[in-house]
């Protein structure tokens, strides 16, 4: 089985949609799409996530096989040490690296900060709803592989966000989350594509075959948004720091 975890495209926060740039993005995706074999539609209940899959699945006819409330942005908060208030998994580097707590996939929720803000609760309440959907596809989760009950070639596309993006990756891969919300960056509308191994017979694992593709948007001659990013010097004073 494939799973594509797709990122919604540009966003217009304000309204909960897409920017101008992000509907060129969301077109330029589409045509990408409706030439591969997808068996089924997932989509985040955001708007912007929503309106990202909009275009792909009029031009297939379609309407997306489940609309899911935990597939939305990663929604915790925090009192984060050195600001306050914040997105539990926005972190400045000089502060999240100190804690090594944070790159075991064991014990990153047992951080104190993360504990209070009861942010391990709700990943597991997101991961778990992923396992459902992924049974149904026929791949039960056992431990920290899956039982192929019903193995196939099938594909599910999921449009969703970054850091909810990050948790199914976690969750798939075993690495704790923290790394990939702040290693990692899944400009708008890019597809991380994740296959199946079933190496013995009735035992699956999911390996990533790309991260964040925007092939899409280079083969339309369409530069990648900035939403995703921070400035990458700290001088570029036009650049998103904070």
């Amino acid at each position: 089985m494939k799973i594509l975890i797709i990122r919604h495209a540009d966003p217009d926060y304000s309204i909960d949609s897409l920017t101008p740039k992000g509907w060129v993005e969301a077109e330029c995706l589409s045509e990408k799409l409706v030439k591969m074999d997808i068996k089924s539609f997932y989509t985040s209940t955001l708007g912007r996530a929503k309106d990202t899959a909009s275009l792909t699945l009029k031009k297939l006819n379609r309407e997306p096989d489940g609309v899911f409330e935990w597939l939305k942005e990663f929604p915790p908060t925090i009192i984060r040490p050195d600001c306050g208030k914040a997105i539990a998994w926005d972190w400045l580097p000089a502060h999240w690296t100190k804690i090594d707590e944070f790159y075991d996939k064991d014990n990153w929720g047992n951080v104190p900060v993360m504990a209070e803000g009861k942010v391990k609760e709700e990943y597991d309440r997101v991961v778990n709803e992923f396992d459902k959907l992924i049974a149904k596809h026929g791949y039960v989760r056992e431990g920290n592989y899956y039982r192929a009950e019903n193995p196939n070639m099938d594909t599910i596309a999921i449009f969703c966000h970054f850091g909810s993006g990050c948790v199914l990756l976690s969750h798939l891969l075993g690495v704790s989350p923290m790394v990939l919300w702040h290693g990692f960056c899944a400009a708008p509308s890019s597809v991380t594509t994740l296959t199946t191994e079933e190496r013995r017979e009735g035992i699956a694992s999911f390996r990533m075959n790309s991260y964040g593709d925007v092939s899409h948007l280079y083969a339309k001659g369409e530069e990648p948004a900035f939403a995703a990013r921070f400035c990458e010097m700290y001088t570029n004073t036009d650049e998103r720091h904070d």
